[in-house]
């Protein structure tokens, strides 16, 4: 992908201290999208759970509204693209101005020269804390309104207030949004950030890579559980919804349950650095067929476990895999099931290269699927295959882009590969793994080995 890395990735150091590259920004395909549209400037309102403005800022506190204003030099040959100004509360004054700002700035620039600090991406970057009682999509309007309305924008957006054309993201607040059209700016939305979050700089690769692994060893716990489970002999038990089922199994002494599992999982996940978030999905026997179940069901055995991780690490990125396993099963519906869900990984995996519609891919796990008799365009409630095979994974567990979406893979992109198959009244099989298209292919972000029967596999390092 290095033919595809923005200059001011290209310019960045190889390593930081912490042995990851910097995990900058790059605010210029921003710029680009307001001259494109005949803009004025780019608006962004929202807190730390934004994540495209956490995104755009690197910006992690607070839980109140802030903004960020992006606006483009006067002149287009200027060494200096554009501004940045984000409108941060006075209390996070020093946070904002070391992530925001001395985050970006180029530590090979030579500022003797040119009069201040340089940025990677040629976006000078400020931080603003006036009119601090005021709603932050009134400040932000402030901030549009003093550096295009006035003269320091050098002249070159000299449009009269009621005629000004703000770009926002498509899913920018209400009350945002009222703030900005009462200070006489038309809005327009655009989906420039989420084209730009789509396609991962080295830098973000190396923390999602870094999340997959600890995400893996969460996984490893699991499946060491299961293989250390006993299997309780003497019949089976009253399945209350009718039907018989065995005992469940037994981890140190006592019943083993989705959440014991679960709970073993995120503490190999909080040792490794990264956060649960709420993300670890555990189902067994009929709940393995439930997408997101993180309830509390017995662990029998011949019942399929299924588990779905995905952690959140320091920087935001998440990782994401699932695996699933049997103890003790007698080789019926989900042997099946799991055979033709490692079939429909591979023929996905074989369609993966730059510039394939990225719907093929999940055409080709489906038609896999449908020649081993499951139904791959089942509903929910239906057995047989019932989702996409895939989604882009970065600052949020599912961004673009989509494997049945529209459009074509592009290096840089990092997406989930997990065709699955279930029967709501048996169980279910979903295999994911997290990869990154590359210039000629994909690489897997970090492999973990496949197998119905649970194994003790040790210490992943």
């Amino acid at each position: 992908m290095s033919g595809d890395r923005p200059e001011s990735d290209r310019h960045a150091p190889a390593e930081s201290a912490g042995g990851l590259r910097p995990l900058r920004t790059d605010l210029a395909p921003v710029v680009e999208a307001v001259r494109a549209a005949g803009a004025s400037a780019f608006v962004a309102v929202g807190d730390r759970f934004d994540d495209g403005l956490r995104y755009l800022t690197r910006f992690s506190g607070p839980d109140r509204p802030y903004a960020l204003v992006v606006v483009p030099s006067g002149d287009e040959a200027a060494e200096r693209v554009g501004r940045a100004v984000l409108c941060a509360p006075a209390l996070f004054r020093e946070q904002a101005e070391r992530e925001f700002v001395d985050a970006a700035r180029d530590p090979d620039a030579d500022t003797a020269a040119g009069g201040g600090a340089r940025f990677h991406d040629g976006v000078g970057r400020e931080v603003r804390t006036e009119g601090l009682g005021d709603h932050a999509g009134e400040r932000a309007a402030a901030v549009v309104e003093d550096i295009v309305g006035g003269a320091e924008n050098g002249g070159g957006s000299e449009t009269e207030a009621g005629n000004r054309t703000v770009l926002t993201p498509a899913s920018i607040a209400h009350d945002a949004a009222v703030y900005l059209e009462r200070a006489g700016n038309d809005l327009s939305s655009t989906d420039a950030v989420e084209t730009v979050r789509a396609r991962k700089t080295p830098a973000e690769v190396d923390r999602i890579r870094r999340v997959q692994r600890a995400t893996l060893d969460g996984i490893a716990r699991a499946e060491a559980v299961l293989a250390e489970s006993e299997v309780v002999d003497g019949g089976a038990d009253a399945d209350p919804a009718g039907g018989d089922r065995r005992p469940p199994l037994r981890w140190q002494g006592e019943p083993l349950t989705t959440e014991r599992l679960r709970r073993e999982v995120n503490r190999v996940l909080a040792a490794g650095g990264v956060r649960d978030a709420g993300n670890t999905v555990i189902g067994a026997g009929p709940s393995a067929a439930d997408l997101h179940y993180v309830g509390d069901d017995p662990i029998r055995p011949g019942e399929t476990v299924l588990l779905d991780v995905s952690p959140r690490g320091p920087a935001g990125y998440y990782g994401d895999a699932t695996r699933t396993f049997v103890v003790d099963g007698d080789g019926g519906w989900e042997r099946r099931a799991y055979v033709a869900v490692e079939a429909a990984r591979e023929a996905a995996l074989d369609e993966v290269e730059p510039g394939v519609p990225a719907k093929t891919v999940h055409g080709e796990a489906a038609a896999e699927l449908t020649a081993y008799g499951f139904d791959p365009n089942a509903d929910e409630d239906e057995a047989g295959f019932t989702h996409g095979t895939g989604h882009g994974v970065g600052v949020s567990l599912h961004e673009s882009p989509s494997l049945s979406g529209a459009g074509e893979l592009r290096p840089g992109h990092v997406v989930t590969v997990e065709p699955g198959v279930y029967d709501p009244e048996v169980g279910g099989v979903r295999l994911e793994d997290l990869i990154l298209v590359t210039d000629d292919g994909y690489e897997v972000l970090a492999e973990y080995p496949f197998g119905i029967v649970p194994t003790a596999r040790g210490d992943r390092g």
